[in-house]
């Protein structure tokens, strides 16, 4: 089992243990990170798990970096670190409404690929997503599995400010911006449970190594779902077990 330990200054430890996107790499990384957890090591402080490593925040002057460093290859040559029960995932349905003045990138993609709209909403909606990691800002998703005639280069000059919600392309990645900000990423849609994905108070929406399934809703439905999540009513489908992936 391939793997680098590295330092991120006196209180990080990095495990790395790939340098592809690969979702059974991913799956390693969530297994060591589900190890780690169990451990509730008091000197611990925080783990950071991402597409092919971990970061480990710790207390060097409790816990020295060595004795951090054998936990870690411990669990890894566990035989459970490195897969993950299928039957823990979840597919969590997100509804967009594509194109118009939600996604206003949706013709260049369509022109770029040499597709429709029509064939690239459904050829978007129509995979279901692992969530790789969690980044960028709070409950960003950064998720595999895009169709790859949906690749498409990111904006040559970034927009200074794209709606919560926006759901995006760029490159063979896909995912939506949960809180207004500044980006890059081509817009093609948007959804309107995007405060779900990092409440003020409550569990997300999603984690990473869930999958997330894209469902192309009309504009009223938009303003429906909408008023439903602002006063509490609304309830995401969630699909436990089959994962959607490998």
């Amino acid at each position: 089992m391939t793997y680098r330990m590295l330092n991120a200054g006196e209180q990080g430890l990095v495990v790395e243990l790939g340098d592809t996107i690969d979702p059974v790499l991913n799956r390693r990384v969530r297994a060591l990170a589900d190890g780690i957890r169990k451990l509730s090591h008091p000197s611990i402080i925080e783990i950071v798990p991402s597409y092919r490593s971990l970061l480990i925040y710790f207390d060097p002057l409790s816990l020295p970096r060595n004795e951090l460093c054998s936990m870690a290859i411990s669990i890894l040559g566990k035989e459970e670190a490195s897969t993950i029960a299928e039957n823990k995932s979840r597919t969590i349905v997100i509804p967009v409404c594509y194109g118009g003045d939600f996604g206003p990138d949706l013709a260049f993609v369509a022109e770029y690929a040499r597709l429709k709209e029509k064939e690239v909403i459904a050829k978007h909606s129509g995979s279901s997503y692992l969530v790789y990691m969690l980044g960028f800002m709070p409950g960003f998703p950064y998720l595999g599995g895009l169709p790859e005639e949906l690749a498409v280069p990111r904006l040559d000059k970034p927009r200074t400010k794209i709606p919560a919600g926006s759901v995006a392309i760029a490159g063979n990645q896909t995912g939506f911006y949960p809180l207004e900000s500044p980006g890059g990423w081509r817009l093609i849609g948007r959804t309107p449970i995007f405060s779900l994905a990092y409440p003020m108070n409550g569990a997300p929406l999603f984690m990473q190594g869930d999958y997330l399934k894209f469902q192309a809703i009309s504009g009223s439905r938009y303003e429906k779902i909408l008023r439903e999540v602002e006063t509490g009513r609304y309830k995401a489908e969630v699909i436990v077990g089959d994962g959607g992936g490998p």
